[in-house]
């Protein structure tokens, strides 16, 4: 067997091996043993937000043992074809195979990434927000390209992206957005998002040809679950409306139906722009008890609090990635120093590379982290 086919096979065994450990494999056939008694129980709809939950659980297991097995069978008839054909000198077969493996390393790589979204809320649906820090113009122009570059990320996943508020910009772009992005893991794909991303390139907007830099921000929470419970006290919130100012067109509301939800003791303010009053109440306090869900998150989980309590102004110093198109192409990220000449590429919504650098990066330092407070 050739050096190159083996390292694909010694990559897809290491994969399936990791994949084994962070499934639990040796238990899956009991846990759905116990999905199918739980989902045969006949009070099960009393409950549908936690009937769909088990439903999801139960598919995520069934999709995930699927692909383990499939990337398990595929490596062992592969490997099979290439002796078969190395005993009768078939190159035919052998290539065939050998593509069928190359094929199987990025699919185990895959999977083995996804296996590491498994925290509390890695699986549940998110709020994206975006702000312009300061610069006017420039920076409004440059949260626009955000928006554009995640809502591109969300299309190639699948995933479903709805407008829940907008302020434009004084001449273009925008001031601020927030975005719900739904599907698979949408909140554990882009946790690792979140903070002030800069802009280095000549500006468009003037006629001296220097380079201009552009700050902002990026903040991810997770959609909270309707079976969750958050306090909110009325005592402890102001609902204002008021008239939208969005950018123009069939979405501009008539009337003051935009809503903005005060929540005292945290500071945190949300806000609905986009259907009716009515509508709107219910989709801020949605945002806003997801916005106090995350902060319990970040009590519970190190990392993330750290990130998220340098968040700091949209400014120099706080920064997570930087996107540089002049003098050079280089996007490189602060905290992993992953880094990519295809500036295009990223911001027609390659992140991928990106998210899997910071989630291998998390689940080391955890993993050192556990091995410390073990010994």
């Amino acid at each position: 067997m050739r050096s190159e086919t083996q390292n694909y096979v010694d990559a897809i065994a290491k994969s399936l091996k990791l994949l084994g450990q962070r499934m639990d494999i040796e238990t899956s056939d009991h846990r759905l043993e116990e999905f199918g008694a739980m989902i045969e129980a006949p009070d099960l709809w009393n409950d549908p937000a936690r009937a769909q939950k088990l439903m999801r659980e139960r598919q995520g297991l069934l999709d995930a043992l699927s692909t383990y097995k499939l990337i398990d069978s595929g490596l062992r008839d592969n490997v099979e074809l290439i002796e078969m054909g190395e005993a009768e000198g078939d190159d035919e077969i052998i290539a065939e195979a050998e593509s069928a493996l190359k094929s199987l390393v990025e699919l185990a790589a895959g999977k083995e990434l996804e296996a590491l979204l498994n925290g509390e809320a890695d699986s549940n649906d998110t709020f994206l927000e975006i702000n312009a820090g300061a610069g006017g113009t420039e920076s409004c122009d440059w949260a626009s390209m955000l928006a554009r570059m995640y809502y591109r990320w969300a299309e190639t996943k699948g995933y479903k992206v709805e407008l829940q508020s907008e302020q434009a910009g004084d001449e273009t772009g925008i001031k601020s957005a927030a975005y719900k992005i739904s599907g698979p893991n949408a909140y554990g794909w882009l946790k690792s998002e979140s903070g002030v991303h800069r802009l280095v390139r000549i500006s468009p907007f003037g006629s001296a040809d220097k380079r201009q830099t552009s700050f902002a921000s990026v903040w991810v929470y997770p959609v909270v679950d309707d079976n969750i419970e958050i306090d909110v006290q009325d005592k402890d919130i102001r609902i204002d409306t008021y008239r939208s100012s969005g950018a123009g067109g069939q979405h501009v509301n008539k009337t003051d139906s935009a809503v903005r939800i005060t929540h005292f003791p945290s500071g945190i303010v949300v806000t609905s722009s986009e259907k009716s009053q009515h509508q709107n109440r219910d989709i801020a306090m949605k945002a806003l008890k997801s916005r106090l869900y995350q902060m319990e998150l970040n009590k519970r989980n190190a990392a993330i609090n750290e990130a998220h309590e340098a968040k700091g102004d949209a400014g120099w110093g706080n920064q997570i990635r930087s996107y540089v198109l002049q003098p050079y192409q280089m996007v490189k990220d602060l905290r992993t120093n992953y880094e990519t000449s295809d500036t295009q590429g990223v911001l027609d919504g390659d992140l991928d590379r990106f998210m899997a650098a910071t989630l291998a990066m998390d689940v080391a330092g955890k993993s050192r982290a556990e091995a410390n407070a073990d010994e």
